[in-house]
């Protein structure tokens, strides 16, 4: 811990400033949300590596990194990470759409995409 801190390491007190603040410890996804993902979209919990399992996760992480973007307009490598995401997500529906269009429009529309 550094000298001139004092409090928890998730509430610091300055010296000089009554500042404090928390940090968010909790997980937005972890393996139960993967879990229930995977079984609303995949074929099963263990359904991991389907192309619909892939686009619902993705889903879901662009849209916790939009929200987190909304608050954090300079964040630029959350801002090239979601970049990516929606290129990963936008591939495997091309793929999708290409191999199985009645697959493809389900996943569109159980996530309630626009396309």
């Amino acid at each position: 811990m550094h000298p001139h801190l004092r409090g928890s390491a998730d509430e610091w007190l300055l010296p000089d400033k009554q500042v404090s603040f928390k940090i968010n410890t909790t997980m937005y996804l972890n393996s139960a949300k993967k879990v229930e993902l995977f079984e609303k979209y995949g074929k099963g919990a263990t359904d991991t590596g389907s192309a619909e399992s892939q686009i619902a996760l993705f889903s879901f992480r662009i849209k916790n990194l939009t929200e987190h973007m909304k608050q954090n307009r300079k964040d630029h490598s959350t801002e090239r990470s979601l970049t990516g995401l929606v290129g990963k997500r936008r591939a495997l529906l091309n793929y999708l759409k290409s191999r199985d269009i009645n697959r493809y429009r389900a996943i569109v529309k159980a996530l309630g995409l626009r396309k």
